[in-house]
Parts: C-alpha cells; sequence; structure tokens
C-alpha cells in the first residue's frame, strides 16, 4: 500500500508529461521562427524528455522491485510502451525539427526575395519620381516662358493703348482746332454773303441811277419840250 502511491504519481507524471511533448511537438512544427524560438522551444522539449526518461527509470525501477512476477512483467512491458512511445516522440521531434527549419528557410527566402522585390519597387518609384520631377520642372518652366510671353504682351498692348491713347488725344485737339477753322470759316462765310448782299444792293442801286440817268437824258434830248 506504501509503494501505491508513488507508483500511481509516476504514471500520472510519465503521461503529463508524454502529453506536454506532443504538444510542444506540434509548437516547433507550428513555428513561424525565428531560429531563436525555435532554439528557446527545443531546450523546453530537451528539458520535458529528460522528465520523461527519469520517470520511466523511475518506473522500471519500481517494476524490478515488484515481488509478484506478474506485477512485475506488467509493469515492465508498460515501461517498454513508454519507452516506445518516448522513442516516437523523439522521431517526431527529429521531424518537426527539420519541417520547422525548411519553413524558416523558406520564409528567409521568401523575405530576401520580397526585400528584393521592394528595393526595385522603391529604385522604379525614385525613378518614377525623378521623371515626375523632370516632368513638373518641364510643365514649371513652359508656364514660366507663357507667362513672360503674355507679360510680354500685356506691355506691347498696354504700349499701344498708351499710343492709341496719345493719338486719339492728338486728334481731338486736331479736332479742336478743325472746329474752331469751321466756326471761323462760318463767320468769314456769313460776313461774306453780307457782304455779297451789300454788293448786290449797291450795284443794284448803282444801275437804278444809271438807267435814270440815262431815261433823263434822253427825255431832255428827245423831248424837250416835255
Amino acid at each position: 500500500a506504501g509503494a501505491a502511491v508513488p507508483l500511481r504519481v509516476c504514471h500520472q507524471e510519465i503521461v503529463k508529461f508524454d502529453l506536454e511533448i506532443k504538444a510542444a511537438v506540434q509548437d516547433i512544427r507550428d513555428c513561424p521562427g525565428p531560429l531563436s524560438a525555435l532554439t528557446e522551444l527545443n531546450a523546453a522539449v530537451k528539458e520535458k524528455f529528460r522528465h520523461l526518461r527519469g520517470r520511466i527509470q523511475e518506473l522500471e525501477q519500481m517494476a524490478k522491485e515488484q515481488d509478484k512476477e506478474s506485477e512485475k512483467q506488467a509493469l515492465l512491458r508498460e515501461v517498454e510502451n513508454h519507452k516506445k512511445q518516448m522513442l516516437s516522440n523523439q522521431a517526431a521531434w527529429r521531424k518537426a525539427n527539420l519541417a520547422c527549419k525548411i519553413a524558416i528557410d523558406n520564409s528567409e527566402k521568401d523575405q530576401l526575395l520580397q526585400g528584393r522585390d521592394i528595393l526595385r519597387q522603391r529604385k522604379t518609384t525614385k525613378e518614377s519620381l525623378a521623371e515626375s520631377a523632370s516632368n513638373i520642372t518641364e510643365s514649371l518652366m513652359g508656364i514660366s516662358r507663357m507667362m513672360s510671353q503674355q507679360v510680354q504682351q500685356s506691355e506691347e498692348t498696354v504700349q499701344t493703348l498708351a499710343n492709341s491713347s496719345r493719338t486719339i488725344l492728338e486728334a481731338n485737339e486736331e479736332f479742336k482746332s478743325m472746329s474752331g477753322t469751321i466756326q471761323l470759316g462760318r463767320k468769314l462765310i456769313t460776313k461774306y454773303n453780307r457782304r455779297e448782299l451789300t454788293d448786290k444792293l449797291l450795284i443794284f442801286l448803282a444801275l437804278a441811277l444809271f438807267l435814270a440817268t440815262v431815261l433823263y437824258i434822253l427825255k431832255k434830248r428827245l423831248f424837250p419840250f416835255l
């Protein structure tokens, strides 16, 4: 009865370590990396195997100490099963490590390829940015030239407007001068018209006086008795 408790505890711990080792092996198989994480998992698995191996050895020792041959053989068979299970777990552990290392290597290769792709993309992006900057610079230079031409055209337009304004002012002065001349001519024409009317009247009076004188002379000579 006194040996039953350690034996049961030993069984429980062997089962517990076996389950923990299986779970740890699965963690190794699913480990995404890096290698430092895999190293930590392997260290934990080694520790669990050490405890499991110790418990199996304790169980084997207990089996050898059994008085009944039947119980002794039963425990030894159980010990053998645990050893086989431990070997199976060790084989699974090695396979999980191999698969994990291959996966990590592939992942690192993919990262390197992605890094190269990123570098190429950055290079392409830089080239695109440089080309865009060059195009923008050319566009700005074109706009600057266009604005310079527009400023020059504006200056020419302002100069033309100034010349036109000066021409209009000169024409206005000429119109004023012509208006004065026209008014003066109108006054002269009016004066000349009046003078012509006066001359005509004087000529008419002179002609009438002349005719009256002629008629008077003819009357005296032709009709003296009248």
